[in-house]
């Protein structure tokens, strides 16, 4: 394990969250708020804490391994969750260090729950931060740094993008990992300003448009307003709409569209299928619920919203979903477990791996009825690796274990069944409000200090897609010893670090 790496790496992404502060500074300048100075206070102590880390490492080598990878990208959401947080908590508008790391975590991992009842108390600066970690997290921490500077050598730092990056699969758009990042970054720009221009010039005002765009990119779903989005026009609301579902689609698609192969775009099967489950849950949901309005043009306006808002794991309301039928809600729930497209923003399970696991299912259907054939799961025409169809196998156990075992931990608080589910899919799929008493119009306040710690663990957990986590977590990880032994006994030809862990 090269723990130096380790060191240097949080060095490096602590300096960074200093300087992710910086807008809020500009912001409580604007509006001349006091309560700024426990902002300076908090990217101060991450800047002290960054150099510390990086003075006293002193790595051999700047090579870093999947192991490394894993533990590097697990640790450095946890720490931005902290540090995060101190602005919330010195300040004093979140008194409990607890419920702070919750709504840091909830804002960089793009969930979007919240503990704060008062939205509209905070002032301008802490709104824009809370926001702005939306923003940040959205692509990934590691995946904007990579972007600036190397935080590796050797092409090593793809073990990093592997581990942050949603989906079951990365891939290289570029030769560089350096370049797919920046790559990715100046698509996820140019798609936020685009939104920003086009929510001012609706009239938004400029504050709302920032924080709004800056929540809709990262799929997040912080409010600034108590009502969430219902108070702003149709228009705006149709704007936000169709950008969620833009930023839950997978980036590659764009980079078709970019490069000038827009022909190719029908032929990304995930991205049709995304937009097919789209279409069907807004049909379904506004037959459903029509007979509550007016005219059929706001139902369908508003169960566009939802239905986008939710599986693009963004968490926006226009109006309190909890008080729709039943059949409503759990087209929502379902939604949920979906989730977006692999390489986009979004959370969930993602649309790749539920095409992935419907082909296998219809494949073992197969078998079963003719045994002797053999058959192939192909995706876009290319038959899948078995290490793909191994990683999404082991991604969908891990997921329904720590889902389950979540529930179970924070029945603790006698809360009822609908809301404890709710509050783990919300959390676990990144998304921000369930059903229940952590509805649209409710907070997750309500939790306990051990059930709050359980919340955040699965809002990490979900963003970095279990693994990380997990082998955060293994003793194995750091028993470097038992794994060489383990290594020599099977007689593998090379030990590198590379060959003893493999994610």
């Amino acid at each position: 394990m090269n723990y130096a790496m380790i060191f240097r790496t949080m060095g490096w992404m602590l300096m960074f969250e200093a300087g992710f502060m910086a807008p809020s500074a500009l912001v409580a300048a604007i509006y001349r708020e006091k309560s700024a100075v426990w902002l300076l206070v908090s990217m101060a102590v991450c800047l002290l804490a960054g150099l510390l880390l990086k003075v006293v490492s002193r790595p051999k080598h700047h090579r870093i391994y999947a192991r490394e990878g894993a533990v590097i990208c697990a640790m450095v959401w946890f720490l931005y969750s902290f540090f995060g947080a101190l602005p919330f908590r010195l300040s004093g508008y979140i008194p409990d260090m607890i419920d702070a790391v919750f709504e840091t975590a909830s804002g960089f991992t793009t969930t979007g729950a919240s503990v704060v009842a008062n939205i509209e108390a905070l002032p301008h600066w802490l709104l824009f931060w809370r926001s702005f970690t939306h923003w940040v997290g959205g692509m990934g921490i590691l995946v904007f740094v990579m972007a600036i500077i190397p935080l590796a050598s050797g092409g090593s730092t793809m073990y990093l993008m592997k581990a942050e990056s949603p989906g079951p699969s990365v891939k290289k758009m570029v030769p560089k990992t350096s370049q797919t990042a920046s790559l990715l970054y100046k698509m996820y720009i140019v798609l936020t300003v685009l939104q920003l221009v086009i929510l001012i010039l609706s009239r938004m005002p400029v504050f709302d448009a920032f924080c709004i765009t800056f929540g809709t990119a990262g799929t997040g779903g912080f409010s600034i307003l108590n009502s969430g989005c219902a108070s702003y026009t149709i228009f705006q609301q149709v704007v936000i709409t169709v950008f969620m579902i833009l930023f839950g689609t997978n980036f590659s698609v764009f980079y078709l569209v970019m490069t000038g192969h827009i022909k190719e775009v029908p032929k990304v099967s995930e991205a049709m299928s995304y937009y097919g489950i789209i279409a069907a849950a807004i049909v379904m949901i506004t037959v459903n619920i029509h007979g509550d309005y007016t005219n059929i043009g706001l139902a369908i306006k508003d169960a566009a919203f939802q239905v986008g808002s939710i599986i693009t794991t963004t968490g926006f309301s226009t109006t309190d979903f909890n008080l729709w039928p039943a059949f409503s809600k759990w087209i929502l729930i379902l939604l949920m477990f979906i989730g977006a497209c692999a390489g986009s923003t979004g959370g969930g399970i993602k649309v790749s791996r539920v095409q992935v696991v419907v082909k296998a299912i219809f494949k073992e259907l197969d078998s079963a009825i003719h045994p002797n054939d053999v058959r192939k799961i192909r995706y876009d025409g290319k038959v899948l690796d078995h290490a793909v169809l191994r990683g999404i196998n082991v991604f969908i156990t891990a997921y329904f274990i720590v889902f389950g075992i979540s529930v179970l931990l924070i029945s603790v608080d006698n809360f009822g069944l609908e809301t404890n589910f709710s509050a783990v899919a919300a959390t676990l799929n990144n998304i921000g409000p369930g059903l229940a008493d952590v509805g649209p119009t409710s907070t997750f306040a309500g939790y306990g200090p051990f059930a709050i710690c359980v919340l955040i663990f699965d809002m990490i957990a979900g963003r970095l897609e279990i693994l990380p986590v997990l082998v955060l977590l293994n003793p194995h990880t750091w028993g470097e010893g038992h794994v060489l032994r383990r290594v020599r006994s099977r007689k593998v030809r090379d030990t590198s670090d590379d060959d003893l862990m493999m994610i």
